[in-house]
C-alpha cells in the first residue's frame, strides 16, 4: 500500500521524529493545523506503513553501555541454513544494535553495544560458537559524533 504525503504530512513527520511523546495539541499548533485532522493523518501513515510504531531513545552509556563496536564479518557460507542460523543468533542477542548485509569485500557489518571490552569478548565467543564465521574484525568506536534516527524528509 502506497501512501501520498502531503507537505502537512511531512511536517507532521518531523515533529514525530522530534519527539514522539509530543501531546496531538503540540503537533498540531507545530504544523499549523488542528488536533482532529493531525490525528486523522498519524492514523493513516500508522496503517500506511510509514510509520511503524512509537518508542522512547535511551542514552546507551546513562545505562552502562559504554563501548560501541562495529563488527566486520567475512563468511565462506552463503546458504539459506547459514543465513537462518546466523539470523537467529543475532536477533538472541540484544548487543547487536544493527546488523546489515553488505556488498563487497565485507558480507555483514553489526552495531553492538556493551558495557566494555571483556563484555564484547564474551558477545563474540558466544557468537562464533554458534556460526560459522571465516573473519571477524571488531573496531571499538572512539567517539560518537553523530546519532539520529530522523530520517532527511
Amino acid at each position: 500500500m502506497t501512501v501520498r504525503l502531503d507537505d502537512l504530512d511531512r511536517k507532521i513527520l518531523v515533529q514525530l521524529q522530534e519527539d514522539g511523546g509530543q501531546s496531538l495539541d503540540d503537533i498540531a499548533k507545530a504544523v499549523g493545523s488542528s488536533k482532529t485532522p493531525v490525528w486523522n493523518r498519524i492514523r493513516k501513515m500508522r496503517e500506511g506503513g510509514v510509520i511503524r510504531q512509537q518508542t522512547y531513545l535511551l542514552d546507551a552509556e546513562a545505562l552502562g553501555f559504554e563501548a560501541c563496536f562495529f563488527v566486520l564479518i567475512r563468511t565462506s557460507e552463503h546458504d539459506a541454513g547459514w543465513q537462518g542460523q546466523f539470523l537467529k543468533a543475532l536477533n538472541a542477542r540484544p548487543e547487536v544494535m544493527e546488523a546489515h548485509r553488505l556488498a563487497g569485500d565485507i558480507d555483514y557489518i553489526l552495531k553492538v553495544r556493551v558495557a566494555n571490552a571483556r563484555a564484547y569478548d564474551v558477545f563474540y565467543q558466544a557468537l562464533i560458537s554458534e556460526v560459522k564465521v571465516h573473519n571477524v574484525t571488531a573496531l571499538l568506536s572512539m567517539e560518537e559524533i553523530k546519532s539520529t534516527t530522523m530520517l532527511p524528509i
